[in-house]
Order: structure tokens, then sequence, then C-alpha cells
């Protein structure tokens, strides 16, 4: 028999290195006592399925020194807690759901060997990369998301001139502000208010005025005693957000132009300047941070917007007409990965970067909420106020500081930062929920509560409940074949005592990154004064220092009382999102939002040592292993992770059958026999297409981590001024 006690507990060894994905560590080797060797190859991921992905990786044994290998495979099924921040996940739970190798038939022996695994393997607190698990997980083909989302264009505005949107949500709500002793417009995430019979607004460090809010903007230099004192305020404060140093900007006025409807500004620096895109038939702006195209068959001009696509035979006059991602151009798939454009692949259909993005806007944030700590804070303007979803069972308050609903039997469900509670009542108490609204996953996509059908309970103990959120709960969605931003829809905002602003499309300049994520050109933070920095709404020149309410609520409404505070507004809890202009919503900045929730935990805390979180999570007796220097290799607590001199190519996988082939380094492909011990040479051409599709994408898994570990330094946060875009391409 190939298994004897001391060879099992090797082999262990062997699966928990496997079992951590790292980019460079594969195949793993284990020696044996008696001269034997385990070997395993790098694991082949089949499916992700919520928390649960399933998969199959190649193994082989060696009894001693002088015996021939004998090549297997093993199918597992994993539960794993994800960390999108820092794009890992621990493996929770294992199941081993089956082992095939030559020699072991003794169902007993496999039962004990799968009982071993199970039990062992989630003790080692193994990391694994979700690069790697986006970029090898075999897609299947099948329905995608066809909800009805709304892909009219928005108002297009194109200029040749510095310029900057200010998006006001609807006609100007003005309200008296107190403390500022003055009239302000709260329905917008601009600092505008009113001095006597002129408006002032502020933005990237420059003050204009107009006798009208929606027209007239110019530069103003000559400033009030009031706006001179209000102007020191937001100076000392960009100072204290710019870590106690003098900011080194030097702002420049630009165009101002007001819009109280969805819209999006295009922008290049003087004329258009077009460049050729080699190998294709297009051509792309190179003076402008927007993604404007022109296809030299049809002379149509191609712009990407919040991940949709629009024609135009203008760019000044339009019209402008949505695209689906599978009906561009033949040429866009064409578009060479490396080049300054290529993060665009990821928005047309049929390409790598497009199946990675589907792939990974599938993969959740997960969490565990203890019922006896977590708490909610539901509020409402005035008595509650329930409205029916169109084709659910389910009512949604309108009135509310978070999403509050009522089902079909009078329960309440409440949803706060990827939590889920319920009450009898709609004023409370609230306790954590065992489940979901069972009509959520039919709210249509022109409800403002479309999101939340992306917040998920997978588990409950006596203790805790298991959640998780995917990218659709902060408005990423599936649409077709590719990813988009936002509905499309336009959500009525709610205006009492209180203004409730909903979830938005259009109008912060939304565009993916392959490499990054979802991020907006409209910078914000919350602070003292509710002011933010950024591109200024859309504007490539301008800059957006503002207040009020933040656009996107990517996870819960954020309000704007009528009453006191310079920006008056609220964002989720403090969350603070500055990246030099560039705001990444899904990953890299901080925007797990179960982070330091009182009740709620997550992988990431205790693992990489951040202040002031606890150093184990709740079950764990020790500290959690630190990921490692090398970049795309993961500490797991058992096993070397180092590889050794004599390791051979990790170029040995296994189908679905469990059948075993090896691919050389021209691409050929051999199966193995286990009968003669040998390779022998196939002729099945969609089997060694198959296996060198495996190939390529073990490459780009390792080539994705090591993007986003290089990438993943610290960044400084000092807001620069942007006078010429750099590509939003892959960076290195």
């Amino acid at each position: 028999m190939i298994f004897s006690k001391w060879n099992k507990i090797s082999f262990l060894l062997a699966l928990s290195l496997m079992l951590s994905f790292a980019a460079f560590a594969w195949p793993q080797e284990i020696d044996l006592p008696n001269g034997g060797k385990v070997v395993i190859y790098q694991p082949q991921p089949e499916s992700l399925q919520g928390n649960t992905t399933r998969g199959r990786a190649a193994f082989s044994v060696k009894k001693d020194a002088g015996a021939e290998p004998v090549f297997g495979a093993l199918f597992y099924e994993a539960l794993l807690a994800t960390d999108r921040d820092t794009r890992t996940a621990d493996l929770e739970k294992l199941t081993i759901l089956q082992v095939k190798l030559p020699g072991l038939t003794d169902e007993a022996k496999i039962r004990q060997l799968k009982t071993l695994i199970e039990t062992e393997v989630p003790k080692w607190n193994l990391v694994i990369s979700l690069d790697v698990l986006v970029a090898s997980i075999e897609q299947e083909s099948g329905a995608r998301n066809s909800d009805n989302f709304k892909n009219d264009a928005p108002e297009i505005i194109y200029r040749n001139a510095p310029s900057t949107l200010v998006l006001i949500d609807g006609d100007p709500v003005i309200k008296n502000d107190k403390d500022l002793d003055a009239d302000k417009v709260v329905n917008t995430p601009y600092f505008i208010f009113k001095e006597g019979k002129q408006w002032n607004l502020y933005t990237d460090g420059i003050w204009y005025k107009s006798t009208e809010v929606l027209t007239g903007w110019t530069p103003n230099v000559n400033l009030s005693k009031k706006l001179v004192s209000i102007n020191d305020q937001i100076k000392a404060q960009e100072k204290e957000q710019n870590g106690g140093k003098e900011l080194t900007t030097s702002p420049k006025a630009t165009a101002i132009i007001v819009r109280t409807k969805p819209a999006e500004l295009l922008q290049t620096e003087g004329d258009a300047a077009y460049k050729t895109l080699e190998g294709t038939g297009l051509l792309y702006v190179n003076n402008s941070p927007n993604d404007i195209f022109k296809d030299i068959n049809s002379q149509l001009n191609y712009v990407l917007l919040a991940g949709r696509w629009y024609s135009t035979p203008s760019l000044s006059n339009g019209p402008y007409t949505y695209v689906p991602s599978d009906e561009l151009p033949e040429d866009f798939a064409r578009i060479p990965e490396g080049s300054e454009k290529d993060a665009v692949l990821a928005n047309i259909a049929g390409t790598q970067a497009a199946e990675e993005a589907l792939l990974d806007n599938a993969i959740p944030q997960t969490a565990k909420v203890d019922r006896k700590t977590a708490t909610i804070d539901v509020q409402y303007d005035g008595n509650p106020q329930f409205k029916a979803i169109e084709n659910t069972s389910l009512q949604l308050a309108e009135n509310s500081n978070l999403t509050v609903m009522r089902d079909a039997s009078g329960k309440y469900f409440a949803l706060d930062n990827g939590v889920w509670f319920t009450s009898s009542n709609a004023t409370g108490p609230w306790v954590v929920a065992n489940e979901r609204p069972k009509d959520v996953e039919n709210i249509p996509a022109n409800s403002e509560a479309y999101n939340t059908k992306y917040v998920y309970v997978y588990d409950s103990t006596p203790e805790y409940v298991y959640m998780g959120y995917t990218p659709g709960y902060m408005g990423s969605y599936i649409y077709g074949p590719t990813i988009v931003y936002g509905t499309g829809w336009y959500y009525r905002p709610w205006y009492g005592m209180y203004y409730y602003p909903r979830p938005v499309t259009w109008g912060f300049g939304f565009s993916y990154n392959p490499w990054y994520g979802w991020s907006f050109g409209f910078g914000f933070n919350v602070g003292f004064m509710h002011f933010g920095f950024g591109w200024g709404g859309g504007g490539w020149y301008g800059g957006g220092w503002g207040g009020g309410w933040f656009g996107p609520p990517m996870y819960r409404p954020p309000y704007r009382p009528w009453g006191p505070g310079w920006g008056g507004g609220y964002y989720g809890g403090g969350n603070t999102f500055i990246n030099n202009g560039n705001i990444n919503i899904n990953i890299g900045s901080g925007n797990n939002i179960y982070n330091d929730k009182k009740g709620v935990f997550t992988k990431d805390k205790g693992r990489d040592n951040i202040a002031n979180r606890p150093a184990t999570r709740p079950g764990e007796t020790g500290p959690r292993p630190a990921v490692n220097d090398r970049e795309g290799v993961f500490q797991n607590k058992k096993g070397p992770d180092a590889k050794p001199a004599s390791r051979p190519d990790n170029n040995v996988f296994t189908d679905k059958k469990g059948d075993v082939f090896q691919r050389d380094d021209k691409g050929k492909v051999q199966r193995r026999d286990n009968t003669s011990n040998n390779w022998k040479p196939i002729s099945n051409q969609k089997v060694t297409r198959d296996v060198n599709s495996q190939y390529q994408s073990r490459n780009r898994a390792n080539t994705r981590t090591s993007n986003y570990n290089r990438a993943n330094v610290p960044r400084s946060t000092t807001p620069t001024r942007v006078t010429r875009p750099a590509p939003r391409g892959r960076r290195g």
C-alpha cells in the first residue's frame, strides 16, 4: 500500500502548501524517510459559489528512492473567509470530495485519509491569493445578470478646456445653515452657499461666485470677511488631512458646469489628439483622462462610461448611442495587453480581462457576526413611511437612514454595513438575522434597494452568523458578459428634515481597472467640515473641495441634516477614501466595510498586525500567520515555502476525470499511463488546448498577484494636481 502512517503525515504537509495557492511555490516536494517523495502540483480551481470554491490538483507519490512515481488527483471543496482589501482569503473548512490514486482502493483507508485532511488542514490558518483564484477558475458558460438596467446615455458634455462638473441632485434644495448663518444648497457634493445676493462655490482651492446657482460662475478674487474666515478653516483642515504639511498644489480656475440631472463630462487638453493602437483599426485620444476611441472603418467615436460603451459621430454634438459590450467592433478585443489602453479590456466581451472581472465580482467579502455585541442604529425622518417594492412582497422605508424592509408577514429587516438585522417592529429592538428577506433576490434594478440582494447569510451558530457581500453591494454589477457600475436608474431622494440621497451611476467618472478595481474622478473625505479632494466631480482639471452629501452611497444612504455643519454630511460611519484622486472602491483602499465594526470579525484582523486589532479571532488560540515578504508567497503554520533546488517544473495537470497530463515548454502534452509508469503522447487536440489553457492561467495568476503586491505598497495621500493623465493600464 502506497500510504503508510508516515507518508500520510507528509502528504498532509504537501496538501497544506497546495491549498495556499502561492504564486511562486509550485510544485512542492516532501522528502520521505526512505528516500521517497511527494510532489504536489498547483491546484486547479473549478468553481466559486458564494464563499465556497471547488477544485482539483494533481500529485505524485514515490514510496522510496527506487520507486517510480504514481500520479493521482484530489478533488476538494473549501469554505473561504475573504478579505478583498488584501486580496487574500483564509481556508475556514475543507472537504475532500474524492481521491483518485492507483493502488489506493481500500474505502476505509480513503475515508480515514479524508477525515484526517479535513480535521487538520483548517487548523493551519492557510492563506490564499484571490488573484490566483480569479485567474485560475474555469469559467463556466451560463446565464448572466439580465436585470432591467437603464443604459440610456446621460447628458454627455464634451469640453476641450479646463472644466469642472458640479452636480446637484435635482433642483437646488436651499436651507438655512444656522452655524454658517447663510442659505446653503444641501443636495450637492459641493460647498455652495449664499452671502447677501452672491452665491459662493469652493472647489480645488478656488472660490467662485455667481448671482445664480445654476449659471454664471466666475473666479472670486476679492473674498469678503466671511469668506476669508471660512477659507482659513478650510485651509487648516486641508493641512490636517495632509499630515500637517502645507499643500504644494497650484490650483487654476476652470469653467464651472452645473447640472441638476445625470451627466458626464469628457475633456481633452485642447482639440482631441488621436493616436494609433497597434494591431487594431482603432485610434484613441491621448490627451484626455477619459477612454475615448475612434473606429477607423466607421469613423464613429466610442466612449466608456461606468463600464458602458457609447458611440457617437461627434464628441461635441452627439447623439450618444448605447452599444452592448458584445456588439463592439472586433478590433476592440484586439487591444494589446500592456498598451496604454489595456484597462478597457475588462469591459469588452470575450476578453480574458472581462472574464476575470466577472469572476472577481463574484468573490464575497465575508465576516462572522457576534449575535450578542453587533448593534444597529435605525433612525427615521419622522414616522416610518414604507412603499411597495415592485414585483416583490417587500416594502421599503423611504425615510430611514438605513435600508429597512418589511416582508409579507410583517417582519422587519434592516441592513447596515453588510450585516442583516431583524425585528418585529419598525423601530426595533433589532437582533442579528439568521436569514435575509426571502424575496430580496427579486428586487428589481429600478429600486434603490437593488444592491441589498448582494448581501448574503451563509451559515449560523448559536453565537455567530456568517455573512458576506459581493461587489454588487458597492454598486459593481455583472451585466451580460461584462461588469458595469450602477444600474443606470435615477432614484428619487428623500427630502424632509434630513436629505437622504440614493445610489448613483452618472457624474462621477467611474472606470474599472483590472489591477485595482473601480475608481471614480470625484474625490471626497469625511472630516469636520466634510470637505474632500480629487478631480472635481468628473472634471479632469478641476478639484473637489466641497461639502454636503458624498456622492455614491456605497453601502448605506448617507444622510444630510439641514442643521449644523459646514458640509453637514454623513458617510457610513466615518470611512475615508483618499487616494490622489483615484479612489478604488473594491480593493486596496481599506474599503472592507466590516472593518472595525463592533461585533463583526473579518479574516484580516490579527493577521496583518494592524494597530488596535485583536491578535486572534473568536475561537483562535494563537497569533495568525503573517504574509511573507516574497511576492505571491503566503505563509502557513506548517511546511516549508521555499522552493527546493530539485523541484520539478510546475507543468503537471489533472482533468475532471482524474487523468493526469504533463506539458513541456513547447506546449506538447502527454498523458500519464500508470500501468507502464510512462508519459505517452496524445492526439486529442481538445485535451491539448485545455491543458495549455490551464498552463496560461497559472502564468496569468502569478502576474496578477505580482502586480497587486507591487502596486499595494503604501502611497502618499497628499492630494496632487493632475496636469496630464497617467495611463490607467497595468502598473508594474
